[in-house]
């Protein structure tokens, strides 16, 4: 079920006030807008992990470790490479790292008032 449009600007909302107060963590959780998945990152990283089970079943039916644990180091590598995010060519990030109080406080003051119309409204 889609979002209603007030939820998804309530959502924008709190993501922006995330980024503002947290970067870091918002970072690390990947909804910055400013990273995305690349479909080459995709497939290269496919192809190395297929190549990397290749090279492991080449490696135990040789009765070879060295090759299987090559095998299985390519392997690992292609799917580390294919959930690697890249940073989206030509989007900077905006300045402005300043909080805004007034802002953050007029925000939570207008959800504490919806939750508090909630609550009397009901028995």
């Amino acid at each position: 079920m889609p979002l209603s449009e007030h939820e998804q600007k309530l959502l924008e909302q709190l993501e922006r006030q995330l980024h503002e107060d947290d970067p870091k963590f918002a970072n690390s959780m990947g909804s910055d807008p400013g990273r995305s998945w690349s479909t080459r990152h995709i497939v290269i990283g496919v192809l190395a992990t297929l190549a990397g089970v290749l090279l492991l079943l080449v490696g135990v039916s040789l009765q070879n470790i060295f090759v299987g644990v090559l095998g299985f180091v390519v392997m690992g590598a292609g799917v580390y490479f294919a959930t690697m995010r890249s940073v989206a060519a030509g989007k900077a990030k905006a300045g402005g790292h300043g909080r805004k109080s007034k802002g953050k406080s007029s925000f939570m003051n207008s959800l504490e008032e919806r939750w508090d119309e909630r609550r009397r409204g009901e028995p």
